[in-house]
């Protein structure tokens, strides 16, 4: 092929522009349609390049002064339309070929800018102020009197307009980040001060755990809707026959809050009560309720807390009075009348028992919630009565760091210190109510259609308390108790007892409460005279014993009684004077000793009042008159601690003269009120209780407790008060623990239990012959 090939004429580009200048050097116009003309005409030029290519490159490789010119003016043609739309802002404007006519074996230029001068960019800064988008006519308008292309006025505002909105960003940016850092810090301050909050009743630390500040303030918030919609159902029940709650629950477990009472153990007892003697039984084997119960369970409770408050204020007809004048008796008739929807008819066989009483307590009201919707408390205090108490679920903990709005479904066993009063065990939910200021209400209701079990011998129609703030530290507790149950397996003997309201009815209670308030001022108390002999003076070493002495009485109620947690075997005799025994192993339980441990009780009707047994029970000057193991010696008391204004609440630390065991004293609890007397005892190391004297812990103190229940036999005197001195007996339960072996894998020898049996029968022969002595 020749190297010097011609190209056709009509195949060149003109450079010529209307006006004679060469495009893209002076032209002010845009691109008219004689430039776009220019443009295809350069394209096809182009092509025809290519076609021609091969022949235009020698064996080197290198261009032909030909090749080298036509190159040289496509270069040429390039850069000049490049600089014609050039801007000094850096717009880019391409007007080169396409994607599919350029050359990929060309190098990529390097862009060019065109700098706008500042009489340009001070005209265009002016004319964004006022228009930010201008139109075709008003980009032209500005072209013409600046001297640019429309084009480059366009790309200029783009720009401009992309500048501004960078620039707005960035300054939101700052804006966001100074206020992030702000919110960081308040976290932190607000995240310090939980840590460092105090419960502003108790002035302990507050029991948020480790939720962020922002759920503990959803949680506040859901807690106090879920108390406007319990009140408001409260409200529509009375008109539409059902309250309404549709809300979903969610079962938020609650760190126990143990009220610090400075006397012993008023939290959980490890070892005692229920855990003594196993948990295969019923209670334990109860679940707890579905999703789909919870909002029936708290319709229930929400009627219940209604119901609980109008009777604790109803006078007649609902509550009328005995024919002795001295209580009032629920009218069956009224109450149906009055609640008709209730949770549902009494069961055939079952017997109702219903009864209100009123006392004023030393305790304020705070504290008595907190004792009723704390398990470990209430079962501590109540030890008498809840022989094994456990909570299944929390349905609500309560608003605002109390117990107001606070739903808790539980179990319970309630007694009588007798084997021969069964045990009645009930499923329920307590539910926990702030009327106004001062005042509180718990009420406890029966869960009997959610039980598993088919077989209910106890139903709690709503049963509790009210509580009243009064001045100096004194709450009115009103306690309504109001149960459906079957009692044809209670002994013959406590009969009476049973449907006289003492053995498990509002008086037991409220008594029982209030002994238990005077006993915690009594420890609690700083002004204790020094100059009776035996007094403890040492405030720690008052603490110590107080609480080696609550958890000696724990135990002794709680294995005296018929509870199914264990069982007992009668051995002899007949009639109410059986005795009955059971064993236990105790293995690594520093709170007793090891070995095999056998319990003996039996039950028996003194026709003497339960004073008078109580006080010769008490009394360590005749003590010898019963206790055998005393053989006959005088016992005196080493120290005392007073537990309430009767002179028999309190506790005592005694020594036998004629013991054979000069390194072992004995601890007695006595304790007494108007429905139950209680004197228990066991033997203590001297060294031990030097250690619990001196303030020590009193938990790794051994205790086998023995004693003695007095309860009146439920006749009344002529005065009318049940229990008083006059025509009423007393129903007296002699209990003891010996341990037969130290050896736990040891086996029960016959012997032993016939010791155990002999001794048990004659300490009831002393007693017998001792108090009817007195009698006569």
């Amino acid at each position: 092929m020749p190297a010097g090939i011609m190209i056709p004429a009509t195949h060149m580009p003109s450079m010529m522009g209307r006006n004679g200048n060469v495009a893209g050097y002076g032209s002010s116009s845009g691109l008219s349609l004689g430039q776009k003309l220019k443009n295809h005409k350069l394209r096809n030029l182009k092509r025809s390049v290519e076609m021609f290519q091969p022949n235009l490159m020698d064996g080197a490789g290198q261009l032909h002064p030909l090749d080298m010119t036509q190159n040289t003016s496509e270069s040429d043609l390039a850069r000049l339309r490049d600089d014609d739309f050039d801007s000094k802002s850096g717009s880019e404007n391409h007007e080169g070929a396409s994607g599919d006519d350029q050359d990929p074996n060309q190098r990529p230029k390097k862009k060019r800018y065109h700098r706008h001068t500042q009489h340009q960019i001070q005209e265009m800064e002016a004319f964004f102020k006022e228009c930010p988008h201008p139109d075709d006519k008003q980009r032209k308008e500005l072209s013409r009197e600046l001297g640019l292309e429309p084009l480059q006025v366009k790309f200029w505002f783009q720009n401009k307009r992309t500048q501004v909105k960078t620039q707005h960003e960035r300054h939101e940016n700052t804006q966001l980040r100074t206020d992030n850092d702000k919110l960081r810090a308040e976290n932190l301050r607000y995240r310090e001060a939980l840590n460092n909050a105090s419960c502003p009743n108790c002035g302990g630390p507050t029991a948020i755990g480790e939720m962020s500040f922002d759920e503990h303030q959803l949680r506040l918030e859901n807690a106090r809707l879920r108390e406007e919609i319990d009140r408001i159902s409260a409200i529509a029940a009375k008109y539409v026959g059902k309250p309404v709650v549709n809300y979903p629950l969610i079962p938020s477990p609650v760190p126990t809050r143990p009220l610090d009472l400075g006397v012993g153990n008023f939290g959980a007892q490890p070892g005692l009560g229920g855990e003594m003697y196993g948990a295969g039984d019923l209670l334990r084997s109860i679940n707890g309720p579905t999703e789909a119960d919870k909002p029936m369970i708290i319709e229930l409770a929400v009627a219940a807390m209604e119901e609980l408050f109008r009777m604790a204020q109803m006078g007649e007809p609902l509550w009328l009075p005995s024919l002795d004048g001295t209580t009032t008796e629920l009218s069956e008739d009224e109450y149906i009348r009055t609640f008709p929807r209730g949770i549902g008819p009494k069961p055939a066989g079952f017997k109702c028992e219903a009864s209100r009483e009123t006392a004023v307590v030393i305790m304020n009201h705070i504290s008595l919630v907190e004792i009723l919707m704390d398990v470990n408390q209430w079962s501590t205090v109540f030890s008498g009565i809840v022989s094994r108490a456990m909570t299944l679920e929390v349905l609500s903990t309560g608003v605002a760091g109390n117990y107001n709005g606070a739903f808790q479904v539980m179990t319970a066993e309630f007694q009588v210190p007798s084997p021969l009063v069964p045990t009645r065990e009930s499923y329920f939910v307590r539910y926990c109510k702030q009327h106004a200021d001062g005042t509180w209400a718990v009420v406890d209701v029966s869960l009997d259609n959610l039980r598993p079990s088919p077989v209910v011998r106890c139903r709690r129609r709503p049963s509790g308390c009210l509580i009243q703030e009064m001045p100096n530290g004194y709450s009115k507790v009103t306690w309504v108790e109001h149960v459906e149950v079957d009692d044809r397996g209670v002994h013959t003997i406590y009969k009476q007892l049973v449907n006289s309201g003492l053995a498990f009815g509002a008086k037991r209670w409220v008594a029982t409460l209030d002994r238990q308030c005077e006993r915690l001022a009594s420890a609690m108390a700083t002004n204790i005279p020094t100059g009776e002999v035996g007094v403890i003076t040492n405030q720690d070493g008052r603490k110590s014993m107080l609480k080696l002495a609550e958890r000696m009485v724990i135990s002794f109620c709680a294995g005296v009684s018929a509870s199914t947690a264990h069982t007992w075997t009668t051995l002899s005799g007949s009639g109410a004077d059986d005795v009955r025994v059971m064993t236990r192993k105790s293995v690594d339980d520093p709170g007793r000793p090891p070995g095999i441990v056998l319990s003996a009780a039996t039950s028996f009707w003194l026709p003497v009042p339960p004073k008078r047994v109580f006080d010769f029970l008490r009394d360590e000057n005749s003590r010898s008159e019963w206790d055998i193991l005393s053989n006959g010696g005088v016992v005196q008391e080493m120290a005392h601690i007073a537990n309430g204004q009767d002179t028999g609440n309190c506790v005592s630390l005694l020594r036998s003269a004629n013991s054979s065991q000069s390194n072992m004293l004995i601890l007695q609890e006595s304790c007494t009120d108007s429905t139950a007397s209680f004197v228990i005892y066991a033997p203590v190391d001297v060294v031990a209780m030097n250690m619990v004297l001196n303030g020590g812990d009193p938990d790794y103190v051994a205790l086998l407790p023995s004693g003695f229940a007095i309860l009146p036999d439920g006749t009344t005197s002529h005065g009318g008060v049940v229990g008083e001195v006059g025509s009423g007996g007393s129903l007296l339960t002699v209990a003891f623990q010996i341990l037969v072996d130290s050896i736990p894998t040891a086996k029960l020898s016959l012997g032993s239990v016939a010791t155990v049996n002999n001794l048990i029968a004659c300490t009831v022969e002393r007693i017998k012959a001792a108090v009817s002595c007195e009698n006569a």
